[in-house]
């Protein structure tokens, strides 16, 4: 019999059925523990934790066992699965679930909440409309988010040709001697990252932890973290800040315009940004600060290079942890890094932040088309399971091959 846990929840096919479980269990020990075993055609989904309010609801293909932190539905006579299917994310969770830190629900208090049922024959109809009109919609969104794929391949395409070949196509080449880069323009030099910057950990004193509790204030000076880098710049949005005596006696994580950010540790490790003139002053944790010799290298250059193909490559090359990546100082200071000349390093480095700022605008705005859709097509869910409008009548359109 499928055993089912929580992480299976974000696994389904078109119609929300599980798919195959990783986990088994007998009937003979099922019945032994006492653990229900759902028919097939049930809807579960989970009743604590974070994945609670993510609201993914699914359906049993045969005969299932969940684990404890799961609930499952038996259907009863008069109800179509389907039609719940659209009903159950609409419904607030947020109104019934049992406070603290770790949200939660039981049994009974989704028995008593009272919904809107049609007859037999409208659930059936409303399902019928409701998977037609979100299939479209859904058919949209993925063009949406196969057009995001391909413009960020695109983006790191140019920043990867940029830094590796250079601008000019007819330029000589030369082999660089360094895996992954392969040729480069002749007149590069191919430098240690060493020789070419100042390397440290942003807040060593703290470099697992942060700073502690009684650090951390509402208003002080902000505090950089890895979840702030994004798309090669810092994005202090959610922001952490602290007292400005602690910042003093960590001086040296204080950024500088041009520093270049390599997330040190956790599931963003390698990620890449470059400090402007809005984060001049920051304190840092967990971030490894390279600050370029202005005279060799520009810092914009850098950052382009450490988010190109290759750059991306020989961070991940180096990396320890396994589950717990973690990257060192003592290993990123001897990156091979193919060098031009500065005035060379300023062209490409305009060249590519022209570049991007077109493909992330474009990416932008497919973002943008994509939550508009999703609004839709909760709106459309929403007004036909409440009977705002009526689709009784509805009828799906004749394929024009068939009709043909």
């Amino acid at each position: 019999i499928p055993f089912y846990k929580v992480g299976d929840l974000a696994k389904s096919d078109a119609q929300q059925y599980l798919l195959d479980a990783n986990h088994t269990v007998s009937a003979e020990i099922a019945s032994r523990l006492g653990a229900r075993i759902f028919p097939e055609g049930s809807i579960v989904f989970a009743k604590v934790g974070a994945a609670l309010l993510l609201k993914r609801f699914r359906r049993t293909s045969r005969p299932s066992c969940i684990d404890n932190n799961m609930m499952g539905t038996e259907l009863k006579n008069g109800i179509v699965p389907e039609y719940l299917l659209y009903l159950f994310p609409l419904l607030d969770f947020d109104l019934i679930v049992n406070p603290g830190a770790v949200p939660s629900i039981n049994g009974e208090q989704i028995e008593s909440i009272k919904i809107q049922l049609p007859t037999l024959p409208e659930q059936i109809q409303i399902a019928k409309f409701l998977d037609h009109e979100t299939g479209k919609i859904d058919c949209l969104i993925e063009k949406q988010q196969e057009l995001i794929a391909l413009l960020k391949e695109k983006r790191q395409a140019v920043i990867s040709h940029a830094v590796t070949k250079g601008l000019n196509p007819n330029a000589p080449m030369k082999d660089s001697g360094v895996e992954w880069l392969g040729e480069v323009p002749a007149h590069w030099s191919i430098k240690k990252l060493k020789f070419l910057c100042d390397l440290q950990t942003g807040d060593k004193n703290t470099e697992d932890v942060g700073p502690t509790r009684d650090i951390l204030v509402e208003e002080g000076v902000p505090y950089a973290q890895a979840t702030h880098i994004k798309r090669g710049k810092i994005y202090f949005d959610d922001g952490y800040f602290v007292r400005k005596t602690w910042s003093d006696a960590h001086a040296k994580s204080i950024l500088k315009k041009g520093d270049v950010l390599i997330v040190q540790t956790g599931a963003g490790t390698g990620d890449i940004g470059l400090v402007s003139d809005n984060e001049v002053g920051f304190n840092c944790h967990a971030l490894i600060i390279v600050t370029p010799n202005k005279r060799v290298i520009i810092g914009d250059y850098l950052s382009m290079v450490f988010q190109s193909q290759y750059g991306y490559s020989v961070l991940y090359s180096i990396r320890t942890g396994g589950m717990h990546p973690h990257l060192n100082c003592g290993e990123v200071q001897y990156v091979k890094l193919p060098i031009p000349p500065m005035l060379e390093q300023d062209e490409i480095t305009k060249f590519i932040n022209h570049k991007i700022t077109q493909f992330d605008d474009l990416v932008i705005k497919a973002e943008s088309t994509i939550e508009l859709m999703q609004e839709r097509r909760t709106a459309l869910i929403s007004a036909a399971v409440t009977g705002k409008i009526d689709v009784r009548n509805w009828e799906p359109p004749i394929d024009q091959e068939e009709s043909a």
